[in-house]
């Protein structure tokens, strides 16, 4: 009797790809049934893919011949005591989404990456709310072998069916109004490993050097005010002299506030401080935080909207929708 390759954790979508000479949407179409997908080619990819343990969900299989009716939200972010559900992210993306898989009577499971990945939930297809670090969060959905849609980066994705904010565009904004105050010497917060802070650091630094100015720092750290409030301690250990911090999310921006007034410098005085998502906590922090607003209800609708659209058989686009300047005291 012959024996199944064993399973390999680096075996991905790009190499059964390259090994089956299509593209890897096709794999994805492929694992999942999609009736795009020639019979042929369908049951070389499947092949291929049990080769290489590669592994694809029994349940979706099964629910080629039957709907639930149900979809499923995997969130990346692993809930903590610095960062909880109830925070907008994922809470307001999530409340659109509701809405709209509610308004179309299909019900909906609610799981983390962790989870998903240790028993995947019989459902008709995903929503992944957040990419991961360098996209592993992906991979794992990719490897469920179901329709699937993601909260995102749009930009280089085309593999994928994305909805997310125009995060370059963001970055310029607040790179943009820095600059009209006068700030000339800025640093960045955020971790860049994700793509969504990836677009916002770039759209930054380019409005930036536009400018004639520069980012006089960029610092990793964590989606919290504990983060932020780590980060600008190194910001100022390093010595860098800034008179303005654009920091990826509100609740960074709000602990490099704290750390800022705790050695001594003045908000907005001596450095203005922008931040992004339009949080609720944002205008009650001391001072209120100026920040980009994403919509995140209409981003839940358009989620639930696209991930419908596939399991019927459609083609949705990807989308990116617009940002705008929340304008406060920081």
């Amino acid at each position: 009797m012959s024996r199944a390759k064993p399973v390999s954790p680096r075996v991905t979508m790009d190499d059964l790809a390259k090994e089956a000479g299509v593209s890897k949407m096709t794999v994805s179409r492929a694992l999942s049934g999609n009736p795009l997908v020639k019979p042929s080619t369908r049951e070389r990819v499947c092949k291929i893919a049990e080769v290489h343990g590669f592994r694809v969900n029994v349940a979706a299989r099964n629910l080629r011949q039957r709907s639930t009716r149900t979809i499923g939200v995997v969130i990346e972010m692993t809930p903590s005591h610095d960062r909880s559900m109830s925070e907008p992210y994922p809470l307001s993306l999530l409340g659109g989404i509701m809405q709209e898989l509610t308004s179309n009577a299909y019900n909906m499971v609610l799981t983390t990456l962790p989870l998903f990945v240790a028993a995947p939930p019989a459902v008709d297809g995903l929503i992944l709310l957040g990419q991961g670090m360098n996209e592993d969060a992906v991979e794992s959905v990719q490897r469920a072998g179901m329709p699937y849609v993601i909260w995102g980066s749009v930009d280089g994705n085309e593999d994928h069916v994305t909805v997310g904010s125009d995060n370059v565009t963001g970055g310029r904004i607040a790179a943009q109004h820095l600059l009209a105050q006068g700030r000339r010497a800025c640093a960045f917060v955020g971790d860049a490993t994700h793509l969504e802070i990836a677009d916002r650091l770039r759209g930054f630094g380019e409005a930036m050097v536009d400018a004639g100015a520069c980012v006089v720092g960029a610092v990793p750290s964590a989606f919290t005010q504990e983060g932020g409030y780590q980060a600008a301690q190194v910001l100022i250990a390093e010595g860098a002299r800034i008179d303005g911090v654009f920091a990826a999310s509100d609740a960074i921006a709000m602990g490099v506030i704290a750390a800022l007034r705790e050695m001594g410098r003045s908000v907005p005085h001596d450095v203005a401080v922008i931040g992004f998502d339009d949080a609720p906590g944002a205008a009650l922090f001391t001072p209120p935080v100026t920040s980009i607003r994403q919509d995140w209800d209409r981003g839940g609708t358009l989620l639930a909207q696209k991930i419908l659209a596939l399991t019927k058989g459609a083609k949705p686009i990807s989308e990116t929708m617009p940002v705008q300047l929340k304008l406060r005291i920081s």
